[in-house]
């Protein structure tokens, strides 16, 4: 799976949560309202080069739709963030947000259960 841009994935996260859209719907979900309609459009069309995105047509526009799903494109940006950032250890990934304050100690303990319950 090839890496997204932040753009990119903005678009990707609008596409998720919309299911399908037109580049006219993609617009208004946007940050960036200075946005163009044809910037949006080329960078869909690079989505769907790297695989992420398909469309259906209707006359000469088109109807776009992920084909990566949310979770499996979260799965792999934790794994290669994990790999590149915290030596491939999720153990350093969870301890860096416990050091930045980022987790308190009942999410930490929340987790601990998760974990115990998966166990059984």
């Amino acid at each position: 799976m090839e890496k997204l841009t932040n753009k990119e994935e903005e678009i990707m996260r609008v596409l998720w949560d919309l299911e399908k859209a037109f580049v006219k719907e993609v617009l208004p979900e946007l940050n960036d309202q200075k946005l163009h309609y044809n910037t949006v459009s080329t960078i869909i069309r690079n989505l769907e080069e790297k695989g992420y995105v398909s469309h259906k047509a209707f006359g000469k526009t088109h109807q776009y739709f992920p084909v990566i799903t949310k979770e499996k494109y979260r799965k792999q940006f934790m794994n290669m963030a994990t790999k590149r950032y915290f030596d491939n250890s999720f153990k350093n990934v969870v301890s860096y947000f416990a050091k930045e304050e980022k987790i308190s100690a009942d999410e930490l303990r929340e987790i601990l259960d998760i974990i115990e319950n998966e166990k059984k």
